[in-house]
């Protein structure tokens, strides 16, 4: 396992508000991410999981414990440029990420900021909407973009700065089913051949199928983590805190309360087929 590029310790956060504190968001959170790897972070709403990608780069502080970016104190403020150039940010809209006229002046509105030279701007850019499949709607001005499109030119924003880690908070949650799977698809291809380190904040089942690691919180805490498949293998638990699994998953075990012996492991469509496939070659009505 590589190092951690993002560690929680302890983690507690709570809103300061006018009538004071908030309820507690993050309760004790302990967390270790692995450079180059793609995790997901489930919850339903007000589970703490958007709350918890705004501390990995120092957007909020904590209110007990400590946050570490490559072994950084996201509380030392004389490390935040370095933790914002380590970490890079998605949110929901990217009409609000969106700050430019033109595609590419907008993906080089970032490495501007860090002074980056003319020439290596140039390239980072074309490299980034390459990266994201937009390379041919470089002057196409935004506004005219589909959902989809606008969020991979967010995405392709964060990349031109070159962090070693991208925090993705609920980056489909506007989009319709072809903007949400265009995205999925750029962020898998990003952290396969680019080797940079996902965090997918989501609620949707299917986008946390697919990544390497699935953490799931409720309540502020963390109630499971390991491979999606050995997660989401825990129905009842999941169903206990309001969430629902993958529907290949929820029809293997509604099989096998009905008595038929079949394995909770399929989680995608082709899985789920053959081992319905196996069980009709065996004799096995379901």
């Amino acid at each position: 396992m590589g190092q951690a590029i993002l560690e929680t310790k302890d983690l507690r956060f709570r809103y300061d508000e006018e009538e004071g504190p908030s309820p507690v968001v993050l309760d004790g959170v302990d967390l270790q991410i692995q450079a180059g790897t793609f995790v997901a972070v489930l919850g339903h709403n007000g589970s703490g999981k958007s709350t918890l990608a705004k501390h990995m780069n120092a957007i909020l502080l904590p209110t007990g414990g400590k946050v570490y970016v490559d072994g950084m104190d996201t509380a030392d403020e004389e490390k935040l440029m370095d933790i914002r150039r380590t970490v890079g940010m998605v949110f929901q809209n990217p009409d609000n990420q969106i700050v430019a006229n033109v595609v590419e002046e907008d993906v080089a509105f970032a490495p501007e900021n860090l002074g980056v030279p003319p020439e290596e701007i140039r390239r980072r850019v074309d490299d980034a909407l390459k990266a994201v499949g937009m390379y041919e709607y470089r002057e196409y001005a935004p506004h005219l973009l589909s959902g989809g499109q606008k969020q991979r030119v967010a995405i392709a924003g964060v990349i031109a700065m070159q962090p070693r880690c991208i925090v993705l908070d609920e980056p489909t949650a506007m989009l319709d089913p072809i903007g949400r799977s265009e995205v999925l698809k750029t962020i898998k291809e990003l952290n396969r051949t680019s080797g940079v380190t996902v965090v997918l904040i989501t609620h949707h089942m299917d986008e946390a199928a697919q990544a390497d690691r699935l953490v799931v919180m409720s309540k502020g805490k963390v109630i499971a983590d390991g491979a999606p498949r050995e997660v989401f293998k825990q129905v009842e638990a999941l169903k206990e805190v309001g969430l629902t699994v993958p529907e290949t998953t929820e029809l293997l075990w509604e099989l096998r309360k009905a008595g038929v012996d079949v394995s909770l492991d399929a989680l995608s469509d082709e899985e789920c087929a053959q081992e319905l496939y196996q069980l009709l070659n065996q004799g096995v009505t379901p």
